[in-house]
């Protein structure tokens, strides 16, 4: 039953990212349907203790996404999505997803820095940010942030699905049963 419940956020996963990268977000209807999907196929099938790993995989995946959503770093869609994709693959799988889009993300991050020009002001940026959450805190940076029109925005839900992808690429071989 995990192999069809991996399938299913590599689904939720990837119709997300398709959305983000053509409209520039991830529906609720997307996000809240697959994390009702996610716990209600987790329960049905494996019982109090599926419910259970969705719901740490959801809190998991959603909360660590959430600390980014809070220094506006990523966009709430982003947020849902990765709680939906964690309530899909349970505890442990999120964090993997967790740290392959982690390395997804990065590698778009630096496409997009040479794509458009920025690689020395983005690292600029990058310095600016850690020593400002080093001196603040969690709280978002006064001018560098998704609302400064003059950043570059890169849908994040396409590194979920890469880092989704991952974890199903990984995850094949046990799959031949």
């Amino acid at each position: 039953m995990e192999s069809y419940l991996l399938i299913g956020a590599l689904v939720l996963a990837t119709t997300g990212a398709v959305e983000d990268v053509r409209a520039r977000r991830i529906p609720n209807r997307l996000t809240y349907g697959g994390i009702i999907a996610a716990l209600g196929f987790r329960t049905y099938w494996l019982g109090w203790h599926g419910l259970a790993q969705g719901v740490g995989g959801l809190l998991a995946g959603g909360g660590v996404f959430f600390l980014f959503f809070l220094v506006r770093g990523i966009g709430a869609g982003d947020v849902k999505l990765m709680a939906g994709v964690g309530a899909c693959v349970g505890t442990w799988p999120a964090v993997l997803v967790m740290v392959y889009t982690a390395f997804a993300g990065l590698g778009i991050a630096v496409y997009y820095m040479v794509f458009y020009g920025r690689v020395g002001s983005t690292l600029a940026n990058v310095g600016e940010l850690l020593r400002f959450h080093v001196t603040s805190g969690v709280k978002p940076h006064p001018e560098i942030n998704l609302q400064d029109t003059s950043t570059i925005k890169m849908p994040y839900g396409l590194a979920i699905a890469m880092g989704t992808l991952f974890l199903f690429a990984s995850s094949a071989p046990y799959f031949r049963g």
